[in-house]
């Protein structure tokens, strides 16, 4: 089978296409035939060998993706061949096996059931962006219905799953972005109000949506550029979930203390067992009933893994960036 390895980290360019041989499940492992493997930015940090999380070399990257089971192993109850599943690897136990390849080797834990309704596409931009998503809203800041949460950069994949998240569990959303073809989509999926963040008045905006009030809650992808703005923006009792960071920011504390405002950090990989089952529950719910619907903004095929993982670090992104093969 075709696969992507990595035999040094590195940029981009360190992934090459290789033939290898196909996987075959033992006990307990599920081997999948992906149609989709999805990118995240995570996946180049892991890749540049400045991640705390280092795979041994050689390695297939890729920790999303969607397919068909191809076959099981002994012990295998969950699922079956032929069952479309989505695949989301955050703590994958078998070494070196990623998305990136014609076919992924994984453990029933990975494995999700697909409903019909959504695309094998969609289903790779379920994992880390969805889980991300359900992790910042729900189980870092418990939001709740009726409070109004700011989605600070909104069109790519983790800002789309938040909006339709936030927006299915009944919270008031605006959402953030630099396009008005992104800011059209997020409306499309869910937001109450979008501001273009590239204006200058853009805080006036939603401090006008909340009536001078504020926002309870802000999900921020780049706190390293938001993190001061957001401060104040914030309700009283409001909490920031940084999402997203790729520098260090400087910030008054004082605009934190003056609302008892709280300003939160998550990984995914701090996500225990038991809130894997209840964020894959409520996902595999929404995808059932129609309320979450990933945006694939843009396919490469899987050869060009080198070119996906430069678009993902780029600005503007709208939806999620996969590798088909």
């Amino acid at each position: 089978m075709k696969a992507i390895r990595a035999h040094e980290y590195g940029g981009p360019a360190v992934m090459k296409i290789e033939d290898v041989p196909d996987p075959k499940a033992g006990p307990g492992e599920v081997v999948v035939r992906v149609r989709a493997a999805g990118i995240n930015p995570v996946d180049a940090y892991i890749l540049s060998g400045t991640y705390p999380r280092k795979p041994p070399l050689p390695y297939t990257p890729g920790q999303d993706g969607a397919g068909e089971v191809e076959s099981v192993g002994a012990g295998v109850t969950e699922v079956k061949a032929g069952d479309r599943v989505y695949i989301c690897g955050v703590g994958n136990t078998v070494a070196g096996a990623g998305t990136y390849a014609e076919k992924a080797l994984c453990i029933p834990s990975q494995l999700h059931p697909l409903p019909a309704r959504t695309s094998f596409g969609q289903g790779a931009a379920l994992g880390v962006p969805y889980c991300t998503a359900y992790r910042a809203l729900f189980q870092r800041t418990n939001a709740r219905p009726g409070e109004t949460v700011l989605v600070h950069g909104a069109t790519g994949g983790v800002g789309i799953a938040c909006v339709e998240l936030a927006h299915a569990r009944g919270l008031i959303v605006i959402g953030s972005g630099g396009t008005e073809s992104g800011l059209t989509v997020v409306r499309e999926h869910g937001a109450d109000f979008v501001v273009n963040h590239k204006t200058p008045a853009y805080a006036d905006e939603i401090m006008k949506a909340t009536g001078g009030r504020g926002v309870d809650l802000i999900i921020e992808m780049a706190a390293h550029v938001n993190l001061e703005r957001d401060l104040g923006l914030l309700a009283k009792y409001g909490r920031v979930v940084v999402v997203g960071n790729r520098g260090k920011t400087e910030i008054d504390a004082r605009a934190a203390m003056g609302r008892d405002a709280s300003i939160l950090g998550m990984t995914l990989f701090n996500v225990t067992e038991a809130e894997f089952v209840e964020i894959h529950a409520g996902l595999i719910a929404g995808l059932s009933n129609g309320t979450l619907n990933p945006v694939v903004g843009r396919e490469f095929p899987l050869a060009d893994a080198p070119r996906a993982h430069e678009a993902v670090m780029e600005p503007g992104a709208l939806g999620k960036i996969v590798l088909v093969s």
